[in-house]
């Protein structure tokens, strides 16, 4: 099961449906695409200053692995375990991204797909509109035949003494 959370610009007030128009759920997993394509991803998703600072720290470990003189296969296992790195943390800094330009985290949900997880957000987020109207929140009803006889108000009814 994978975490997702939901980034709605500040503006926006809870409940309101045409606010999902402009939501984005981010998966809290490993990018495989942020770990082929690395700062390519990063622009291609719009977050410009991330992208920047993972272009540079790729620039920055290429630089020292040419002063230090390392091996082909040294400097291939370093840019790769770099590569881990980012694919690890891309989820982290689109978040960062988000927060950062007025979309901060709403709601998070646990789902196995994205779908899974659209379906969860839109069904808390209409809920919470019919919260924010008024309506009553909806209950369980316990069927009468479920429902016990006794003046017991707790779990453990046969604590009480008998009379």
């Amino acid at each position: 099961m994978t975490t997702y959370t939901l980034h709605v610009p500040d503006e926006v007030d809870p409940g309101e449906p045409e606010a999902l128009d402009r939501a984005t759920l981010v998966p809290d997993a490993f990018v495989w695409p942020a770990f082929w394509f690395s700062a390519l991803w990063f622009f291609w998703h719009r977050l410009w200053l991330a992208g920047l600072i993972v272009l540079a720290a790729e620039i920055v470990v290429w630089a020292a692995g040419l002063a230090l003189g390392l091996s082909p296969a040294a400097g291939f296992l370093v840019a790769l375990l770099l590569s881990w790195l980012i694919g690890l943390e891309a989820s982290s800094l689109r978040r960062w991204t988000y927060a950062r330009t007025g979309r901060p985290i709403r709601d998070a949900v646990t789902a196995s797909d994205i779908r899974e997880a659209e379906v969860k957000i839109v069904a808390r987020w209409l809920r919470e509109e019919g919260a924010r109207l008024g309506s009553p929140p909806t209950r369980p009803v316990t069927p009468a035949s479920l429902r016990a006889d006794s003046p017991a108000l707790g779990l453990f009814p046969e604590a009480q003494s008998p009379r």
